[in-house]
């Protein structure tokens, strides 16, 4: 299969996004489960409700509010400018923005659900033993919360990868700058000539991601069973 030079800009430049969206979404993503895990508090149904929220709005709202906010006269639009030099609207960190914002809560609701599976039993035996709770976090809970932060991890990168609404609705689709592989397809399934470069996006974008679940699943289930010869 030949690409050309612009699909190759769209490849590569969708795996950028979708690599910077997830890691630097990451830590706040166990950060996030963590606290939905392991704490009550005041609010916390709210909380949980907002964190979701991008997978039932629409994207373009979602976009839209991005542009509101992060755009050069939104509040965080000027206040990232101003004190980083860093421009989100109509450029590739808006669409890495716009892609954490909707994988966000798949990685939460992933690192989450394997948190709520820990026998807090174990957690509370490393206290017993002197353990501070930051000491028991890495050694105990985020050792054996792997498997869902590997899956939290590429549920967020195939969404990230696939992203659209909110992309197009807050960078658009410029080439070369935020035409990601989503938008390539897009545009090229409006120019009557288009059909085989999206035939070629669309299976590229089909392989990748069975190859990325198919990885995540063997690593998950290779950790779980390391895990589980450990305990």
């Amino acid at each position: 299969m030949h690409f050309s030079e612009d699909e190759w800009i769209a490849i590569t430049l969708s795996l950028k996004v979708a690599a910077l969206a997830v890691s630097v979404s990451l830590p706040l993503g166990i950060a996030v489960a963590w606290l939905l895990a392991r704490r009550e508090f005041f609010g916390k149904s709210l909380f949980s409700a907002i964190i979701s929220l991008p997978l039932i709005l629409p994207p373009v709202v979602t976009g839209y509010l991005l542009l509101v906010a992060f755009g050069r006269k939104g509040v965080l639009g000027i206040f990232f400018e101003s004190t980083f030099g860093l421009v989100f609207s109509f450029r590739w960190t808006g669409a890495a923005l716009a892609a954490a914002v909707m994988g966000f809560p798949l990685m939460v609701q992933a690192i989450q659900i394997s948190m709520e599976a820990i026998d807090r039993r174990l957690e509370a035996a490393a206290g017993t033993l002197g353990a501070r709770p930051l000491w028991v976090f890495l050694t105990v809970t985020l050792p054996l919360s792997l498997p869902g932060i590997i899956a939290g991890t590429v549920l967020a990168f195939a969404r990230s990868l696939g992203e659209f609404g909110a992309t197009i609705t807050f960078v658009s689709s410029i080439p070369s700058e935020t035409q990601t592989l989503a938008s390539a397809i897009h545009a090229a399934l409006q120019d009557p000539d288009g059909e085989p470069q999206a035939w070629r996006l669309t299976i590229f974008s089909i392989v990748i991601s069975f190859a990325a679940i198919f990885l995540a699943g063997f690593v998950s289930r290779f950790v779980a069973r390391r895990l589980g010869g450990q305990t």
